[in-house]
């Protein structure tokens, strides 16, 4: 008998759980407020005993402004959910005590004169009650993790600066409130950074000094605070040892300069330790090793304390080109081992599963986020969780239960479980939301690229589409560059599905899922395969019948707009084009932006490859760009600064083509304000309505607020 593919599996188990509202044919179009109102479920965290899921839900709300993250509990079996936290403020990282009696979580909430204080550990007890406070450190509390016997929490903090020391003193000087004697003090103002860093600027923070993230641990009952690793390296990502008497991390303790190199590498460190000067025990060496800017690198314990498990890449010299493995090394130190060569696919999130024979991971492949599992055995790998989807995190009680958020081309991220096997999803929160529009089911399609290549993406057909007529079509190159579309809920496709276009979301070389070689292949040579892929998918879905060629449009964010700028100056195919946050001239951002260490080490010095430079800067070719192109970004975006914009767009208006440039006050490269994320969306649709359709919709949004103006001299 001929089994099933895995994908129609996990389809079926999913069309079961539609309720009689969803089945039935949604009522109308979505709009941009309607993106606003759909919830996200994430960081799943089950009891030990598997019976209960605390999880977090992500709304947004454009009336005040802003996004807000509560904790909720719901039971593994099912059923409804609980809200643990209140409206209004919001909390996250939510932990169960071992003995799943307690929950910790991280929230920032005001104190008793409706100060904003800062991020702390609070504890709410299962059978009720309000969350109570634990700690009371000067500076945030960036991460935490219970130790095994339930005693201690280690904490992240970074050392405190001037001004929170300072404010410290002042609150045990004049107490919670502001009496007579500290009224009167004034503001000072903002002293000079001093820069002595080679990586010196980072996203959402700015100027870097040499505050470090560093290891406390805190016990619960005494309320006691004490460090445990120190110097001049950020340690992060703290597990505890099975019993209780150790800590693993990771640090970059690269000698002699830690910015210099992604050299993360795991540690073990006592958990007693009371000399923060001892030198913690290095577990991993230097021909394995862990990349920094992973998120989910972090190391975990096998149940009997003997081993570390984590996520590390094997040569340096390629970046994040490289291929991301699951190892093991003993946690006593010694040689590690790869789990995972004969796969070549991303891998992250290692979590041992309960009798540590194996080892669970989250992989990233062919254009989705599945969950895995590898025996220690034989090394065979397997998929308790599979097919199209979209697995962000997962978690593992000690009976083996597993939960996990998942989301797929149809519905924004939910809790699933899979008790004895099947996928079963458990929370309900966008039901009613969903079924009130019409969406784009979407397609994973496959085409060659010009040398012949196959290449994967996701194409979006309108939502009224009739087969046979061609539409409107928008070509949205992703982020990274080494990043993919996944099958996940995509917004973006889908408003634009809603206003009549068919959207082309490609996985061109450069993209994670479909292994090193086809990922490192546009090495230093970014806008060369990548730029051939992209238009390859613009002319499959030509070929196709769906797109039709007089009406093209193309736009992207990150690397999205990186690209957007080097088609545009390849081509002129496209009638409009959006670059949100890109770049074009890569020498005027060395040093400006925080990407040194990256270029270093894939473009090499500007004043000793300056060709390689060159042939990445697509600047250089404004000249041959005609597409009328809205630039955007953030005013303090670091990652890939607003100057990027600016350079084309002043390029261009100088050379007297159509263009618009629009800045965003007070925004990162990941916008935070929903009223502005609404602008962006609403002049989306605006410029692509203009020029691609050309349906006589204005260039700019009609009936917006007074924008900001840049002030003129005025005339004597």
């Amino acid at each position: 008998m001929k089994r099933r593919p895995l994908v129609l599996i996990v389809w079926f188990l999913f069309a079961a759980t539609l309720t009689p509202a969803q089945q039935t044919s949604p009522q109308r179009r979505i709009g941009v407020d309607d993106l606003f109102e759909y919830r996200e479920a994430h960081d799943p965290q089950i009891t030990a005993d598997g019976h209960l899921i605390a999880y977090t839900v992500t709304s947004t709300s454009l009336k005040e402004d802003k996004v807000e993250s509560r904790i909720w509990m719901v039971a593994a079996a099912g059923g409804d959910p609980v809200a643990l936290t209140v409206e209004g403020v919001s909390s996250e990282h939510p932990r169960w005590s071992p003995d799943g009696k307690a929950l910790a979580f991280l929230s920032a909430r005001k104190d008793a004169d409706g100060n904003e204080s800062k991020t702390q550990v609070y504890l709410l007890r299962r059978e009720g009650g309000e969350a109570v406070r634990v700690t009371d450190t000067v500076q945030d509390v960036e991460d935490f993790a219970w130790s095994p016997d339930g005693k201690r929490l280690v904490l992240l903090l970074r050392d405190p600066s001037a001004e929170e020391l300072e404010a410290s003193t002042a609150k045990e000087k004049c107490g919670e409130g502001a009496d007579k004697a500290c009224a009167g003090r004034k503001a000072k103002a903002q002293p000079p950074w001093v820069i002595d860093r080679l990586y010196f600027k980072e996203d959402t923070v700015g100027y870097l000094d040499r505050r470090r993230t560093h290891l406390y641990v805190f016990d619960v009952a005494s309320r006691s605070l004490t460090q445990v690793t120190s110097g001049d390296y950020d340690d992060v990502r703290p597990s505890w040892s099975p019993d209780s008497k150790y800590l693993a991390f990771a640090s970059n303790r690269s000698k002699p300069d830690p910015d210099a190199t992604f050299f993360v590498n795991i540690w073990v460190v006592e958990a007693d330790n009371k000399d923060q000067g001892a030198h913690p025990r290095q577990v991993t060496t230097d021909r394995v090793f862990v990349e920094e800017s992973d998120l989910n690198t972090y190391p975990v314990w096998s149940p009997d304390g003997k081993w570390i498990a984590y996520s590390t890449q094997l040569d340096p010299r390629i970046l994040d080109y490289g291929t991301r493995h699951i190892a093991l090394s003993p946690s006593a130190g010694g040689p590690s081992k790869v789990l995972t060569h004969a796969l070549d696919r991303n891998t992250s999130n290692p979590r041992f599963a309960p009798d540590g024979q194996s080892i669970y991971f989250v992989v990233d492949d062919d254009g989705t986020q599945n969950l895995a599992e590898v025996r220690l055995n034989d090394l065979k790998i397997t998929r308790p969780i599979g097919g199209r989807l979209m697995l962000e995190d997962f978690t593992v009680s000690k009976d083996g239960t597993i939960a996990a958020n998942i989301s797929t081309m149809d519905r924004p991220y939910e809790i699933y479980t899979i008790p004895g096997g099947p996928l079963t999803r458990i929370t309900h929160l966008n039901d009613a939301w969903l079924a009130q529009f019409r969406l784009s089911p979407g397609e994973y399609v496959s085409f060659k690229s010009k040398d012949g290549t196959i290449v994967h993406g996701y194409l979006y057909r309108p939502v009224d589409y009739v087969p046979g007529k061609k539409y409107p079509t928008i070509l949205r190159p992703h982020g990274g560059p080494q990043w993919a579309y996944y099958a996940e809920f995509q917004e973006s496709a889908q408003l634009l599905a809603a206003n009549g276009y068919a959207v082309l979301l490609p996985n061109p070389r450069g993209s994670t899922g479909y292994g090193e070689d086809f990922c490192r292949a546009i090495f230093a040579a970014w806008g060369d395969k990548d730029y051939q892929d992209d238009m390859a998918m613009v002319d499959y879905a030509i070929a196709q019948g769906i797109a039709d060629p007089d009406k093209l449009g193309v736009g992207g964010h990150s690397y999205g707009a990186i690209s957007t700028d080097f088609i545009i100056a390849q081509t002129d195919r496209f009638k409009a084009a959006i670059s949100d946050a890109g770049g074009a001239e890569y020498s005027s951002l060395w040093g400006h932006d925080e990407y040194v260490r990256e270029y270093i080490g894939e473009l090499g010095f500007p004043w000793e490859h300056r060709d390689t430079w060159n042939h990445v800067a697509w600047l250089w070719h404004v000249k041959d760009i005609h597409t009328p192109t809205l630039f955007m970004g953030g005013n303090i975006d670091w990652n890939v600064p607003i100057i990027g914009g600016e350079q084309m767009y002043e390029s261009l208006k100088a050379l007297g083509r159509e263009t618009l440039l629009v800045v965003y006050p007070d925004e990162s490269h990941e916008f935070k304000t929903p009223s502005h994320i609404k602008d962006r969306f609403e002049r989306i649709l605006a410029w692509y309505a203009h020029y691609v359709k050309a349906d006589g919709t204005p260039a700019r949004p009609v009936a917006k607020p007074a924008e900001s103006q840049i002030p003129t001299k005025s005339a004597d």
